[in-house]
């Protein structure tokens, strides 16, 4: 009776706080950042803005992306449906044409009232029609085109654009050419980096709706960090390269497929970085104090933004999230960047934070889905739910944050061959099928036990000892979008 009670009061909280006025959305992406913070038990990270935050809201510990690279996972977020569904499992696939008018989460709010602002990174292309107010950031006079920011990088830059024209250089080729290595350590004034710039104009964009007749649905995608790790000094200062060290377990996992791995090519691409092997001890701190650094960069600017948020008097009606695309390696499994279904490409940080100060400093072990987004917000603004999204709203937790009821959160990464990897947090587990879509055989599988390998070292799927959950986890998994493609599911 008493959870009953609670519920009801909970419900009655929401519902009081929608009538008395609409309630605002401000969500905030983050490219490329995974949850080592201060406030996911990071000790070593100059976090304070996240942390901050993290006391304001509802922290999800164990929330997962659909897809560990940026295009598919976002597509997911804003559609609410699976990669499989979406069809968008590339860079290079497009949403809208393989969509009719589809019903996007921003379409959705602008149906019902909202005005829906964006700027930086939310998709990749094609989306500016989605929203009433876009920002296209790279058609700005006062935002520097290039992903370095210092003056010297820049000079280098000219240089290298004019020996790529004239060796005829075009496309992908003079891309890759006109291109420096993945740290920068000139420097800039704040003004000259990307997300700094957003923020300016992010905040500009909140004064403007704080008088606006409509309830706004505003998203800001930060870059960073996003490589290449450039940031102003100060955000290096914060970090003694002496007292860093390389990944514990620069190595692939025992016994997993060699379908499951990869090469890295995103950081291959830039200047000084190996074709192949390993890169050298120096590197791997410089890319790792870099990546660092543009963590704490990115937190500050966070931290602007939502003092803004306050100083508009529009914090106590909005409400805040907070979410990446996915993880990222630093030489763990001896690989940098995403694309794999490891826990450390497809666990991401995610904070909620309610308008009326519920649940604040509070923590959901709930298995998450960003596709549960989509629904989320549905749910928590009274607005209807459409039927094509594939996630679950998750306002029970506003109410109880410690409940549990989901079995797994799913995500998948396409390889080479028709092969697609399906994978599942479940519990204390990591289950992954790779599939032949097109003929439905499971080529390999993988099964990681965190209760004893935490950072997926040992691949147990052939161990004796595992059989029968082996075949649980296998039906469990079915019931996600691997189960289109095996017969009987």
């Amino acid at each position: 009776m008493k959870s009953i009670t609670t519920s009801l009061l909970c419900l009655l909280g929401t519902a009081s706080l929608l009538a008395e006025k609409p309630v605002n959305v401000l969500m905030i992406g983050v490219d490329d950042l995974r949850p080592e913070l201060g406030c996911y038990g990071a000790a070593h990270m100059v976090t304070p803005n996240l942390d901050r935050l993290s006391t304001e809201s509802i922290r999800f510990d164990r929330a997962y992306t659909q897809q560990a690279v940026c295009l598919p996972s976002r597509i997911s977020l804003y559609s609410g449906q699976y990669p499989q569904t979406t069809g968008v499992t590339t860079l290079q696939d497009k949403f809208w044409q393989l969509h009719d008018n589809p019903l996007t989460l921003m379409k959705h709010l602008r149906n019902n009232g909202y005005h829906a602002v964006a700027m930086g990174k939310i998709l990749h292309d094609e989306q500016w029609k989605e929203w009433d107010d876009w920002t296209e950031m790279m058609n700005r006079s006062d935002v520097l085109k290039s992903r370095y920011a210092s003056p010297e990088s820049e000079a280098k830059l000219v240089g290298l654009a004019k020996e790529a024209r004239k060796l005829g250089l075009k496309g992908k080729e003079y891309r890759q050419y006109v291109r420096l290595g993945p740290t920068e350590h000139d420097f800039g004034d704040d003004e000259r980096y990307h997300d700094y710039a957003l923020t300016d104009i992010a905040i500009k964009k909140l004064k403007g709706l704080k008088d606006s007749k409509k309830p706004f649905f505003m998203n800001v995608g930060y870059r960073k960090p996003h490589l290449p790790f450039v940031a102003p000094k100060r955000y290096w200062d914060l970090y003694d390269k002496s007292e860093l060290k390389t990944a514990a377990n620069p190595y692939a996992p025992k016994g997993a497929p060699e379908i499951a791995l990869m090469t890295w090519g995103e950081l291959r691409a830039y200047k000084g970085v190996p074709e192949e092997g390993p890169v050298s001890e120096e590197m791997a701190l410089d890319l790792i104090h870099g990546y660092y650094a543009c963590v704490s960069f990115v937190d500050d600017q966070i931290g602007r933004l939502l003092a803004a948020l306050d100083e508009e008097g529009l914090a106590g009606n909005t409400l805040v999230i907070v979410w990446s695309d996915h993880g990222w390696k630093l030489g763990e499994h001896g690989m940098w960047c995403k694309h794999t279904n490891y826990e450390i490409d497809t666990r991401v940080p995610l904070f909620i934070r309610l308008p009326d100060g519920r649940q604040a400093g509070t923590t959901a072990e709930e298995l998450t889905e960003l596709i549960d987004l989509y629904p989320t917000l549905c749910d928590y603004l009274d607005l209807p739910i459409p039927e094509h999204c594939e996630g679950k709203s998750l306002t029970y937790l506003f109410c109880d944050p410690g409940k549990q009821k989901t079995e797994a959160a799913y995500s998948e990464f396409q390889r080479h061959g028709g092969v697609t990897g399906f994978s599942m947090k479940s519990g204390n587990f990591r289950y992954t099928e790779w599939i032949h879509l097109k003929s439905g055989e499971i080529r390999s599988r993988e099964l990681y036990d965190h209760a004893l390998d935490a950072d997926e070292n040992l691949n147990r799927s052939e161990h004796p000892d595992y059989a029968k959950q082996l075949e649980s986890f296998s039906t469990l998994l079915h019931k996600g979008p691997a189960g289109r493609y095996i017969k009987g599911s």
